[in-house]
């Protein structure tokens, strides 16, 4: 049986462009095109009425931009694998993807296969970034972590770090309790917090995940 082609919609306001990329689309063995667009109100309507497994996004496109359209189909849609394609390596544009929960973003001049590349990898459920979209990304991560002690692991209260001590080091929640002075219900309050904080699914990962990262002293 054939692996599932996947099925890639495009919008571009370039008309010239997007038969380029619509030639390119149709040369790929895994892929098959099911529409296009020249506008960005075009593309909202085209992708509810069409659902595609990946949608090829112009960032700058009349009506409405790319930015604007990829947040009003991942609303009602957010199956959809959107790949920002765009001329800009602009901060406040990969910005703007990246917070939309975008599958991608590839710069107008890199090659064809880069493009395909992140067709792939979005239609994986992946995330795709050019080179130099990446090293925006990785630049702002440093300089958010050297000005406000920035981190990728949510913030714990103080009252949480102590429950989690306590947890990693054994301690059930009558246990903690008693050590905390505080009530049986407040621990188990706290802990469902910490883990839904920090995206475990019980006790033994969650004491995994904060002796990995650092997150408590048990000296």
């Amino acid at each position: 049986m054939a692996d599932k082609l996947i099925r890639v919609f495009l919008a571009d306001d370039h008309k010239l462009f997007l038969a380029g990329l619509q030639d390119l689309i149709s040369k790929e063995k895994d892929m098959k095109l099911v529409g296009s667009a020249n506008t960005g109100l075009e593309a909202v309507h085209m992708a509810f009425e069409l659902l595609p497994d990946v949608i090829v996004m112009d960032i700058t496109m009349p009506d409405m931009n790319g930015i604007q359209a990829a947040r009003k189909i991942l609303e009602k849609h957010p199956q959809i694998a959107i790949v920002a394609l765009s001329m800009h390596c602009n901060k406040g544009f990969v910005a703007e993807m990246v917070k939309l929960k975008a599958a991608g973003y590839v710069l107008k001049d890199s090659a064809p296969e880069e493009l395909m590349k992140a067709i792939r990898v979005a239609a994986a459920g992946g995330v795709y970034l050019s080179p130099p979209v990446a090293k925006i990304l990785v630049e702002e991560f440093r300089r958010l972590s050297k000005t406000s002690g920035f981190s990728v692991v949510p913030e714990l209260s103080a009252r949480e770090t102590e429950v989690l001590k306590l947890l990693v080091k054994g301690l059930n929640s009558k246990a903690i309790a008693e050590e905390l002075g505080i009530s049986k219900n407040t621990v188990d309050t706290h802990r469902r917090r910490i883990l839904d904080k920090l995206g475990c699914e019980n006790i033994t990962e969650l004491t995994r995940f904060a002796l990995r990262e650092g997150l408590i002293d048990l000296n």
